[in-house]
Formats: C-alpha cells, structure tokens, sequence
C-alpha cells in the first residue's frame, strides 16, 4: 500500500484516471463554470465497485460510466479537504479494465480555485476576467477529480467563451470555432499530451492580446500591459536554453507566459506550455526575471518529476530554486548565482523567525495529517530544499558533478511523482562510490527536525560584501553619523545588491525612526518601482513606527495581490498601533476583490472572522 496522500479523498491505490476530456462553458454573468469532466480511469485491483473523486463546492448533476447511469453520494464536507464523491459504479471492474466516467459538474461562485474580476479590476477596464489556481489543492473546486499529486493524467478540453475574449490552457492551443450552440460564443480547445497531476490543470479567460518573443514563446496580456511584458521578459528564449543544458530536453512543446491581473496570489505558477505571473514583475529593467528562470525550471522539477504528496514538496521547490540559481550563475556568472543563493538563506532565516524554530511546518517534510497546505506554504521547502542541494554540490565534487545527478535523476523519474525516499534511494546509487561522504550527512536533521539547517553551505561574499558593509554602518550609526550617508553609498549597486541591503535590515531590530526618514533623504526609496526593493524598505518604515509611510504600505498591500508581500505589509501594519484599525478596515472594504485564498490567509493573520477559501 503506497503512502496515502492526506490532502486527498481519492484512493489512487483502487483506480486511477489517465485521461481527461473536459468540455466547459464559462458564465460571466453566473460566476460559474459548467461542464462535463470524462474521466478514463483504469482499475488497479479487481472486484472494484466504487470511486471517489475530490470535490469542492461543486454541484454534481448527473454520473455515467460508459454510458450507463451511475448513482453517486457526496459524503460529509472536511473544512479544507472539501467533500468526496462517492460513486457506484454500474457494474464491476477487473483489474487493468478502462472505464470512462463522465460528470456533468457546475462550480460555487465562491470557488476557491477561481477568480472571477470585474471589468474595473483589469487594466482595460472593459471585459471580465476568470483565472484559475489549483496548486494545492483546488482543482477539485474546478472539476471532479483525483486531486493528488501522485495521479498523472492527460487531458483534451473544449471551452466556450463569449466571443470577445480569449481562453488559453495549460495546453497546446488548438484552434477554435463558433459555439453551434450559442453564436455569441466561441470554443476554445486544448490538448496536453504530457501526463501531468491535475494541479497543473488551468484556465484563463480575458481581452488577452499576445506577442512573440522567441521561437516558442509567446507573452499574452491585457493591451495594456503586453508590449511592457514582451520588454521585460524577453530572456526567456536564452533561459529556455540554458535549463535545456541543465536538465536535458524541453518536452512540452511551446513555452508560453501571462501576465495577469494584480490580484494573482504568487510570483509565477508553472502551468504546463503556459507560465502565469504576477504584473509586480514588471519592473521596467528586467531585474525580477529570476521567477521566470524558477517556472521554466519547473518543466522539469515539479512538472516532469513530481511530489507524491504535498509533504514532499521541497522535491518540486528544492530542485527548481537550485536550477533556477544555476541558470542565473550561467547568465550572470558564478558569484551572482552565490549572492542570490545567500540572499535565500538569509530569506530562510527570516522565514523561520516568523514561524518559529520549533514550528513543525518547518521541517523539511512536514507532517500535513489534517493541515491545510495553504496554511503550511511557506519559504521553507524552496529556501532549505535548495540549501541541502547547495551543501551536496559541495560535498560531492561541485557543480558539474552534481549537474550530472540531477540529469540523471529528472531522466529515472520523468513522468512519474516521488518521495523523499526514493530521491535519497537514487542519490545513494548515483554517487555509489560517495557513499562514506553522503552518510557524513546528518538526513535527521535536515529533513525531519525544525528550524535552520545543521549546515550552513559555504557562499561567495563577493557581492554581498557591499550589502554587509552598508547595512552594518546604518546599524551602528549614531544621530551624529546620520550626516556622513549621501546617495553615493548606493551608486554602484545593482537592484539585486539593494534587495539584499534592505533585506539585511529586516533581520535586524527596527532601526531608529530618525534613521528612516534620513535614508529616505539620501536614496528616495519612496521613488522606487521596483516591487521588490519597495515591499522591504515599506515593512522597515512600518516597523519603525513612520507614520507617514501607512498610506504608502497600505496602497501597495492592496493595490496587488501577491501574498509575498499582501501578507507581511498587512501584518506589519496590523503590529503598528497608529495603523492596526485602518489595516483591518482596508482589508474589509477590499476583501471581496481579493484572491479567495489571499482574503482567508490575510483574515487568519488579522485575527478578523470568516476565515473560509
């Protein structure tokens, strides 16, 4: 018996899905999705009698198995687990026998997995917007289905939309046509060949306009925002390249990106032939592009290869934060990749200082008996995953050694989902004549215990000595140093360096409210786009106590929706006294126009009521 996937009602072990044929309308007006999911789905044991899939908040009307009426049961709701679909299958199934169980579904308009915008919540203000998110695990908020990662199924979809806007998957597009049903309407369709888990499962729908950036990229957006994203991405063809010679060929054909609305919850989200992103990417001078060099990572680590359960998902994060750095290293040379490998260890810290260094969630495979994984999401699997990678480079003969390893690895598991076990197993046999090095690692401690890592992996200092060095000065000052700082002290560095500056800062107690407002004289923070240098010089404002930067944290906490930051600026404006009143009320009045996992988490960390998604 393989171990059970605790986010899932679904029992992969009885019956498993290969295909789907997924034929869906979109409803605007509704705010609901209807359609019919075809499952083809392979007995893995004899006498099988019954099924059951994964749902949450869907209407289910009606159940065939080959055509044949089935009757079916909702069991009782679990709180994050949503409820599973008990069906009785029309007759019995031998083991290895196919079946095709064809649902007739409808989602809630308060869908977990689904955003439904207005059209004053996109930049073109004129048409609605739907996008999806499954991972975790809200697939099963979209559609029936076995919503575990350690099932991999292809799917064909059909999906018809009003005329005037465009729907993509995370599939091959394959044409469209007019809905016979309705002419005001156009049907999309979509074929993904590669078996992927139905996390990976997403739809867009919007006045998405596209340009082409590479041989087999294309950047969709709003209007608006297209030809600013095909600016700023356009090193994507080069980073395609580059991971091709880490990690062994691309195979899912086109790698395409979207930029969505603000309100998307993450920095990118590695749909199959179609990255989503956030627009706070869009820095103007292709400084945040290393979240896109991290999702195309994925179509190897997380896509190809896969975590059996959410439990091991340092094996999706761990893997693609590393490839990512090596893709950086290669772009920009060595010392960059050590400086933004550092730059995690140090966002690791943080991380753990907030959570808290006995906190079970940060254990490198934590135990989620009962946890939602939205709640346990965290930094911990990508930031101490990629450390315990970092530290074998190291130990084993260094990057090209190790390179090897992970080629070989992603080439043994490709297609399949794994375990931290089987990872280990095939370290262990890759690097056989290693074998007195790699038990020198203490595993106990590094998969299975909370807090920092045992080891630290040892880092250049190269460019980040410079970080150090002005971070410390800042520290130390007295009111009679403030005069010697001017905006030569950061003339010469990069964006990246300034991240790291502030980010340093952070770590420390909050620094004297005379001092912000001086570093503000000298370097104008407050004049900076970029979204990652303004969320951290934003928090150290708040934790200073500057009360004229409430309006400014405010306006960015609510003005996008990417959890990195919505979350700590609203929780360092929830700690502030002079702005707890205003942060909750400003979560209350924007709370409806917010991503439904964003607005539970957010209301979890304000302490306010209705924490539901």
């Amino acid at each position: 018996m393989a171990e059970a996937d605790p986010s899932s009602f679904a029992s992969p072990d009885s019956c498993r899905t290969h295909h789907l044929y997924l034929r869906g309308r979109v409803d605007f007006e509704r705010r609901c999705f209807q359609g019919v999911a075809a499952h083809t789905v392979r007995a893995e044991r004899d006498s099988l009698r019954c099924l059951v899939l994964d749902t949450k908040d869907l209407t289910i009307q009606k159940v065939l198995v080959n055509g044949q009426e089935a009757t079916f049961a909702l069991g009782e709701r679990h709180s994050f687990k949503g409820t599973p679909l008990e069906i009785t299958l029309p007759f019995e199934l031998r083991k290895g026998q196919d079946v095709v169980v064809e649902i007739s579904f409808e989602t809630s308009p308060n869908s977990s997995a689904l955003q439904w915008l207005a059209p004053e919540q996109t930049s073109g203000k004129r048409h609605p917007f739907l996008f999806s998110q499954c991972q975790a695990h809200h697939c099963r908020a979209v559609l029936p289905c076995q919503d575990t990662p350690s099932v991999k199924l292809t799917y064909y979809a059909e999906i018809s939309v009003p005329n005037e806007l465009v729907a993509l998957m995370s599939a091959k597009r394959d044409g469209d046509k007019l809905d016979p049903e309705d002419s005001t309407r156009k049907i999309y369709r979509f074929s993904q060949p590669v078996p992927i888990p139905c996390y990976l499962i997403a739809l867009v729908v919007g006045a998405l306009e596209s340009r082409e950036i590479g041989p087999r990229t294309l950047v969709w957006a709003e209007k608006e925002l297209v030809e600013k994203a095909a600016y700023e991405f356009a090193e994507t063809d080069s980073m395609l390249k580059i991971a091709e010679g880490l990690a062994g060929p691309y195979v899912w054909g086109q790698y395409d990106l979207l930029v969505l609305p603000p309100s998307f919850p993450y920095g990118g989200m590695e749909n199959p032939c179609l990255t989503f992103v956030t627009p706070t990417l869009l820095a103007g001078d292709r400084s945040l592009s290393s979240v896109i060099a991290h999702e195309i990572s994925h179509s190897w680590t997380g896509n190809l290869v896969t975590n059996k359960t959410w439990e091991h998902f340092w094996l999706n994060e761990g893997h693609t934060v590393y490839l990512e750095r090596r893709i950086g290293g290669q772009l920009f040379g060595e010392q960059f990749r050590q400086f933004q490998a550092l730059g995690g260890w140090r966002e690791l810290q943080n991380t753990i200082n907030t959570l808290g260094d006995t906190n079970p969630l940060t254990h490198l495979i934590p135990n989620l008996k009962e946890v939602d994984p939205d709640v346990a999401y965290s930094l911990v699997p990508y930031e101490k995953g990629s450390a315990l990678l970092l530290h074998l480079e190291q130990l084993l003969g260094g990057p090209d050694i190790f390179i090897g390893f992970l080629r070989a690895y992603i080439q043994q598991f490709a297609y399949k989902s794994v375990m931290t076990e089987d990872w280990k197993n095939f370290l262990y046999s890759y690097f056989k004549d290693k074998v007195a090095i790699l038990d020198t690692v203490d595993w106990n401690a590094w998969l299975n215990t909370p807090g920092m890592p045992p080891v630290k992996p040892q880092y250049d200092m190269t460019l980040t000595n410079a970080c150090v060095a002005l971070s410390q000065r800042w520290i130390k000052a007295n009111e009679s140093d403030l005069s010697s700082f001017s905006s030569a002290d950061i003339k010469q560095m990069s964006s990246h360096q300034l991240i790291e500056f502030l980010a340093l800062l952070l770590l420390e107690n909050p620094l004297p409210l005379s001092h912000i407002r001086r570093m503000q004289e000298v370097y104008n923070f407050n004049a900076v786009n970029n979204s990652e240098i303004r969320f951290r010089w934003l928090r150290l404002c708040i934790q200073a106590k500057w009360e004229d930067a409430i309006p400014l944290a405010m306006k960015m906490a609510t003005e996008q929706g990417r959890m990195k930051f919505t979350r700590p600026l609203f929780k360092d404006l929830y700690k502030f006294d002079q702005s707890r009143d205003q942060a909750v009320s400003a979560f209350q009045q924007h709370r409806a126009e917010m991503h439904p996992v964003t607005a539970m988490l957010v209301a979890r960390d304000l302490e306010v009521a209705g924490q539901t998604a």
